[in-house]
């Protein structure tokens, strides 16, 4: 079974036979103590087309060292990434090949680089003698592995600084500023193996195209439905290993991409992007089954939490765990089952197609400062008509219906003004939260209605089991209100939300 640790180190450039300052006078820093060196041999694995390193992704195999074994390291931010880690084998071990399928699908990951390092370790302690840092000195040799480039070598000395777990990053500002002063200056590699890729590569392959700064209408909504498919794409891992919020952040990326599909029609050809939409559709109503059971346990706990003791009559606690722990492990083993699936992996070759070959209708090559707001503009009417539907509708369940409907009209307004807002900037992104405030509104509402159809359920079931139904009673009668007042509230929020109109707000 794969550990999971998380990394937060620095790296610096070396020379052959650097000699490291005073270290006990950076702050915290009580002694520095030589542990010896060691030998490292470790192969990187990537596709032929270097997907993982493109992703900032690292695979290796590595022999030597107090962790020999398989490692991949997943980006988090600047200077800390998650190392997963799997023990030594001579083939890819399952658990880790599962967290690499979005990025490879269906293509091999082979050897591309093998780096030999000659460590030499050093432990900064504390002045109880407990770990703080590890800094490392390590002579590299690396050869390149692949195809193209076989038997290319480089070598380079260099420093890692790496935090205890648990440790406090200003201890690496500390350290990091005695190293500068001596001389030792960070390196602008972000990882071994990007510095051993690019200094093996072909010359003809060393320059990396980047993405053109978006100018026209098209190339902006190219450039959110880009981020939103790596956002996708970068999130799959994190789904599988059941980080927090990792799935509701994934359906997000979806609804936004779908949304953005959606909104921006006049741009884009829908025989390539309604099949699209349709796909996206069907993976977040799969995702929103893990979601949706996420945000309902945690409201029910919530409520139940703030209810007075006197308030509290029977196995209530018992009775909510009992309820959502089978639903818990069938939407964990559903989600996994989609991450899994063929109909999945060709979703994600479906959208690196539509980047790969955008379908763009002449519209697209107009400025962004007329086809986006004339866009957002359109998806705010269709939400005003849906709100003032559903203030006409009396208090009930065809009520409740036409909220959920303007819920996700509100959804669509925010995604598209969060699209344009690169384009049309700070009225774009007031426009955006303002359209937040209904959102959230009418989000309350339809959290809401969803948990009182759970606790007239619980009820019928302790009641059925011989156990008092008073409290989940009690706690329908507070949602009831709880919707009373959000009903109330929405002609407020939504005048509010409507003033300037739409075109001036646009406009700044």
């Amino acid at each position: 079974m794969a550990d999971s640790t998380r990394e937060v180190e620095r790296k610096y450039e070396a020379a052959p036979g650097t000699e490291l300052p005073d270290l006990t006078r950076a702050a915290g820093v009580s002694a520095v103590v030589h542990r010896g060196p060691t030998e490292l041999d470790a192969v990187y694995y990537d596709t032929e087309d270097f997907r993982l390193a493109a992703d900032s992704l690292t695979l290796r195999r590595r022999t030597g060292g107090g962790d020999a074994g398989w490692h991949l390291k997943l980006p988090v931010s600047a200077d800390v990434r998650d190392e997963i880690r799997a023990p030594l084998a001579d083939t890819l071990p399952p658990d880790l090949a599962e967290l690499l399928r979005s990025r490879v699908r269906h293509a091999p990951v082979v050897p591309v680089v093998r780096i030999l390092s000659s460590r030499d370790i050093h432990h900064l302690l504390d002045e109880d003698g407990a770990l703080l840092a590890e800094l490392s000195i390590d002579e590299v040799l690396v050869e390149r592995l692949t195809e193209e480039g076989r038997g290319a070598t480089s070598t380079w000395t260099e420093m890692e600084v790496e935090l205890a777990e648990g440790g406090d990053t200003e201890l690496l500002d500390a350290v990091g500023r005695r190293l500068r002063k001596a001389g030792v200056r960070p390196s602008e590699a972000p990882s071994k193996l990007a510095r051993a890729l690019a200094e093996t590569a072909p010359r003809k392959r060393r320059r990396t195209k980047e993405q053109p700064s978006p100018r026209t209408a098209g190339d902006h909504v190219l450039a959110y439905a880009r981020h939103q498919i790596a956002a996708l794409v970068a999130l799959d891992p994190a789904v599988r290993r059941d980080l927090p919020d990792s799935v509701h952040r994934m359906r997000v990326a979806t609804r936004r991409l779908r949304s953005a599909f959606r909104t921006y029609r006049r741009l884009l050809d829908r025989t390539v992007t309604d099949p699209l939409r349709d796909e996206l559709k069907w993976l977040a109503a799969e995702l929103g089954a893990d979601r949706d059971r996420e945000v309902l346990d945690a409201r029910l706990h919530a409520r139940l939490a703030a209810l007075p003791a006197p308030l509290v009559l029977g196995p209530v606690d018992a009775r909510l765990e009992l309820a959502f722990a089978a639903r818990r492990t069938g939407s964990r083993q559903r989600v996994a089952s989609v991450l899994d699936a063929e109909r999945y992996l060709a979703l994600l070759d479906s959208l690196d197609a539509f980047l790969a070959d955008p379908p763009l209708l002449p519209a697209a090559a107009g400025a962004p400062g007329d086809a986006l707001p004339r866009a957002v503009l359109k998806e705010y009417e269709r939400l005003a008509g849906r709100v003032g539907h559903a203030l006409e509708k009396r208090p009930g369940e065809e009520r409740d219906v036409a909220m959920h409907e303007a819920r996700k009209a509100a959804k669509r307004v925010r995604y598209a003004a969060e699209a344009a807002r690169p384009a049309l900037g700070k009225p774009a992104k007031r426009f955006a939260k303002r359209m937040k405030s209904v959102q959230s509104v009418l989000g309350d509402h339809q959290d809401g209605v969803v948990a009182r159809d759970a606790l007239r359920t619980l009820a019928v079931q302790a009641h059925a089991a011989g156990e008092p139904a008073f409290t989940w009673g009690v706690l329908y009668g507070r949602e009831e209100a709880v919707a009373e007042a959000r009903e109330r509230e929405l002609p407020e929020v939504w005048a509010r939300a409507s003033r300037p109109g739409p075109r001036a707000a646009l406009k700044g």
